[in-house]
């Protein structure tokens, strides 16, 4: 598998390229994201990136968010590795679409271990169009619509609503669906569920009675008769 790292701390770099490659990753290294990009769009895509946030000229979170923005690129996992440690950065940077968020410094068998973790829960072909009742989404495309109606929504509603469709009837905790959702690395608090479990339903309308509450559990979503 090919990894890309975009990290402009030469020693940083080549420490994580070295590893990938005792690994039996095929790893490619890049100081800053104009490199980077010119190197992703003339070649072949990479299985994961390892992104820095903190770089020369476009900053990580700009990378991530053109990466996100972009059909060719929007479904490459990323896992950022930075030493931005705050609540704040590591909501923000996975609410912008990072598959986890890594703080340096970190050692070399936990990067391994997490990239792992990633590639693993993306490698399981999933079914593009996912529907229950009127609720319809197009994994590939990003879209959900309602009876018909496109329905807007965040990334995490997304992602909190594919989650639900893939496994109707089954109960998730709160706890797993941070981990599931926002990635092991967030250490928010459980209530950010729950405001996302109900601005998903709201937009729903109707449809959103399906997520139900599973009192001292968490959430399921009720299977359409």
């Amino acid at each position: 598998m090919l990894i890309y790292c975009v990290e402009d701390n030469e020693d940083i770099r080549n420490t994580i390229l070295y590893a990938l490659k005792m690994a039996e990753y095929e790893g490619i290294g890049f100081s800053d994201g104009s490199e980077f990009f010119e190197t992703l769009l003339r070649d072949r895509k990479p299985d994961l990136i390892l992104l820095d946030l903190m770089l020369p000229g476009q900053d990580g979170m700009s990378i991530l968010q053109s990466l996100r923005s972009n059909p060719l690129t929007q479904n490459i996992p990323v896992i950022i590795t930075t030493a931005k440690n705050t609540e704040f950065d590591k909501v923000l940077g996975l609410d912008t679409g990072a598959d986890d968020y890594l703080v340096k410094p970190f050692g070399m068998m936990e990067l391994l271990s997490r990239i792992k973790a990633v590639l693993r829960r993306v490698s399981v072909p999933q079914p593009d169009l996912l529907t229950n009742g009127d609720i319809s989404m197009s994994v590939s495309r990003h879209s959900v619509k309602v009876s018909g109606r496109d329905i807007e929504l965040t990334l995490k509603e997304f992602q909190l609503l594919r989650l639900f469709l893939e496994n109707k009837e089954r109960v998730y905790s709160r706890d797993q669906l941070m981990s599931l959702v926002w990635g092991e690395a967030y250490v928010g608090e459980s209530r950010t569920v729950d405001v996302h479990i109900g601005t998903l339903r709201t937009k729903l309308g109707s449809s959103g009675d399906a997520i139900k509450t599973v009192r001292g559990v968490g959430y399921r979503m009720e299977a359409d008769k």
